[in-house]
């Protein structure tokens, strides 16, 4: 295509993946913000907790006078603290509700505008119809409270059930169904789907994007290790396109951008230019600018050869 990849999306990253000494809240976050949002090839960007009130404060002044947009990922706070929003058990299913809360109340302090999260891990088959109801209310109330504070939209990521996070919204086609439910109290809900996770669902990139088309409100674009257990990349770990063992490169990129395309996410007209963010980490001794940079030439030699 010859139009500009940033006339039809707002590239993003996330920000605590390709710099992961920021997922549990602390150290100098506000350096390597910096360094994301001097780049201009960056349009979005989506952070996490940061527990310090000045190191909050001045990445607040970085987002705020860069123009940016920024997402917020409750990501780390489930999966760190290993919270459940479908829990049978419903004290434990009130602290996962109450932690979002805080998430979602540090969201706002930051001026970001959407919050992704995920789901707790899958039950037994037979607990599952009642984790999913569970999972519903959760968001519901999750909804109304972000409701109450302002316009933050919600979007749920979908994982894996099987390979890695064994989540209970493993497949796209699961989600939609959560999500035709939620719609009902909270008609923005939406989907986030991640081309790095689709190997580890099991679904081609025209069946994922196909099935979330009505529900799609977020993409991110990443690789995964998944034939080789052995292999210190292998799960959820978001390696760099190039690696070896890799499933996702330019050509992947390049039909995840073709569907999007398809199901008009990305559209040039668009009063709002979707999100496509980066989520790519640094492994071993590798660096996130270096990282950082793979990811961008990809995206363009993906964009080039549409």
């Amino acid at each position: 295509m010859k139009d500009s990849l940033h006339d039809y999306m707002k590239v993003g990253i996330v920000h605590f993946m390709a710099y992961p000494f920021a997922l549990g809240g602390e150290g100098e976050i506000a350096t390597s913000v910096a360094g994301i949002v001097e780049d201009e090839f960056f349009d979005e960007i989506e952070i996490t907790r940061i527990n310090d009130q000045a190191e909050r404060d001045a990445v607040k002044g970085l987002l705020t006078s860069s123009g940016i947009a920024v997402g917020f990922g409750a990501q780390p706070y489930i999966l760190k603290g290993k919270l459940n929003l479908n829990s049978l058990d419903e004290a434990e299913r009130t602290t996962a509700i109450d932690t979002l809360k805080s998430a979602i109340d540090q969201a706002y302090e930051v001026g970001a505008t959407k919050l992704g999260f995920l789901s707790g891990p899958k039950p037994p088959a037979q607990d599952r119809q009642k984790a999913l109801e569970l999972l519903a209310d959760s968001i519901i109330q999750l909804g109304h409270y972000a409701k109450s504070k302002g316009d933050l939209v919600l979007s749920l990521e979908t994982f894996d059930d099987s390979t890695d996070k064994k989540a209970l919204i493993g497949t796209n086609r699961l989600a939609c169904e959560l999500a035709l439910e939620v719609r009902k109290a909270i008609p923005d809900f939406g989907l986030m789907v991640d081309l790095s996770h689709l190997p580890m669902q099991g679904e081609t990139i025209r069946q994922a994007l196909s099935a979330t088309e009505e529900f799609i409100n977020h993409a991110h674009i990443g690789n995964c290790v998944i034939r080789d257990p052995a292999d210190p990349a292998y799960g959820d770990l978001h390696p760099h396109f190039g690696h070896p063992k890799g499933e996702n490169h330019v050509p992947q990129v390049r039909e995840f951008l073709r569907g999007l395309l398809d199901i008009g996410y990305l559209r040039e007209d668009a009063d709002e230019r979707n999100v496509v963010a980066f989520e790519v980490q640094p492994l071993g001794d590798q660096r996130s600018a270096v990282i950082i940079a793979e990811a961008k030439r990809v995206l363009r030699e993906a964009w080039r050869t549409l």
